[in-house]
């Protein structure tokens, strides 16, 4: 398994924050980090099926709620102290769910792969060159019929949360080897100024490779 920050390089939104990803976690749980899962995911996990990854897991919100499916899990992120917390959570709960340190724009180095693989609010945190990395990263993963679900934020104008993406955004990394089966609008919660949900997408997205 890769050390923590092994050969990563920053993200664009790393760069632009002027911090890596571990600082938000470390002075209080972050503006996305509600204490619960995202009700867009929960309805969409009635859906997940075999071995799970959560990509960009935080603090383990949204995997600990497909544990309590009774699937098997696998969260990952490069906030050390976010998983720390998610392990903290799964062994309070009696939930069984792995969490380990992953480059998602690396995950091939899992040695892994999955029928089903959640992205909950990492997607659009990249620009457009990390995006296509990032599928392409996907693809190594995802079993042949797997299926990805995608939930970012979308721009919908004022009140639109940080890093929104057209629906074009979305779409355009995924060409050869995946079909786009539905991308519906929906929302994100969030402690945001002024709003506790902003306009989101929520993708279901098929490994055709």
């Amino acid at each position: 398994m890769v050390s923590a920050d092994e050969g990563r390089q920053p993200t664009s939104h790393e760069r632009m924050a002027g911090r890596p990803w571990d600082a938000s976690y470390q002075d209080g749980p972050p503006a996305w980090d509600f204490g619960g899962p995202q009700p867009a995911v929960v309805r969409a996990a009635a859906r997940f099926t075999g071995t799970v990854l959560d990509a960009g897991c935080g603090s383990g919100e949204n995997a600990l709620h497909v544990a309590s499916l009774g699937l098997p899990v696998l969260g990952v992120d490069v906030a050390e102290t976010a998983l720390a917390l998610a392990r903290e959570k799964a062994a309070a709960r009696g939930l069984k769910a792995e969490f380990t340190y992953a480059d998602a724009l690396q995950l091939e180095r899992l040695g892994r792969r999955f029928q089903t693989v959640l992205d909950c609010g990492l997607f659009h945190t990249f620009d457009a060159d990390e995006r296509r990395a990032y599928v392409a990263s996907l693809a190594a993963v995802i079993e042949s019929g797997g299926s990805l679900y995608i939930l970012c934020f979308r721009d919908a104008g004022p009140g639109s949360g940080p890093h929104p993406l057209i629906r074009a955004d979305l779409e355009s990394p995924f060409t050869t080897g995946w079909t786009i089966v539905e991308v519906s609008p929906t929302e994100i919660r969030a402690n945001l100024p002024n709003s506790t949900e902003a306009p989101a997408w929520l993708a279901t997205i098929r490994r055709t490779g």
